[in-house]
């Protein structure tokens, strides 16, 4: 991964935003094994790895995440070894704030450790991305309830310095159409821009729905990268969430 520990730092933040974010705002998140810097599982399955991983550094990887645990990296082309299980390898975008028009949403209200069970069954029903228990500390969430129920919402997830990623933007199908998703990105951003850092996110390269949303919002292409998870060999197998799997799929945001 660009900027690893061995390589020093990264020409830019958004270039190694796991290992930047581990190594600078989220230090206190970061598990480190030798070379490896990774958050806990249940915040995030992010991982940092070097930018050309020695069989040691697999090995602590391995070790990080167990026999049966997953491990997803982006920013990084390198392959696993051959006896790890690719579950999801894909091409994504990077998209940094331009031009957005960052503004309160007056229907939004901010979620607290209490709304984890809610954003879990949101997660569930309009599969965004990673989302686990610990998620919500990762940042600020906003949402959106209608009649009670959680039916949208966005967050923030990884930290380079100077920077914070947008993420967990998910919208009930109920819902849809309403500009909910733009509202919360826009007010994700006001708080992100209030401490003086500049909001980024990912999309999936193929999901053109997603890409537009986001360019009509003000996000401009800073980059293509690839995501990537694979499974440590061994047993026991843990469940591989669906929603880290489909992490750069089509975001529900329509």
């Amino acid at each position: 991964m660009t900027g690893s520990p061995a390589h020093g730092t990264a020409a830019h933040p958004l270039d190694d935003p796991v290992g930047s974010s581990l190594r600078g705002p989220h230090a206190h998140f970061a598990e480190r094994r030798g070379r490896i810097l990774r958050y806990p599982a249940s915040v995030t399955p992010w991982l940092a790895l070097p930018d050309r991983p020695e069989a040691t550094d697999w090995a602590d990887a391995a070790a990080l995440a167990g026999p049966g645990g997953i491990v997803t990296v982006t920013a990084f082309r390198e392959r696993p070894p051959e006896d790890w299980e690719v579950v999801f390898d894909a091409e994504g975008v990077q998209l940094v704030d331009v031009a957005v028009e960052a503004a309160p949403f007056p229907e939004a209200v901010r979620l607290g450790p209490a709304d984890v069970p809610d954003m879990l069954d949101l997660v569930a029903r309009t599969r965004p991305g990673p989302f686990e228990t610990r998620t919500i500390e990762l940042g600020t969430y906003l949402g959106v309830r209608r009649d009670g129920v959680l039916v949208a919402m966005a967050g923030e997830r990884m930290r380079p310095p100077g920077h914070s990623e947008i993420s967990g933007v998910c919208t009930d199908e109920s819902v849809r159409g309403q500009g909910l998703a733009g509202g919360l990105v826009r007010a994700v951003a006001h708080e992100i821009r209030a401490r003086g850092e500049t909001p980024f996110l990912h999309a999936a390269a193929s999901n053109a729905n997603a890409v537009r949303l986001y360019e009509s919002l003000g996000f401009a292409l800073r980059r293509r990268t690839p995501f990537l998870s694979a499974l440590v060999p061994g047993n026991p197998p843990i469940r591989v969430p669906g929603a880290a799997r489909d992490d750069v799929r089509e975001p529900a945001t329509r």
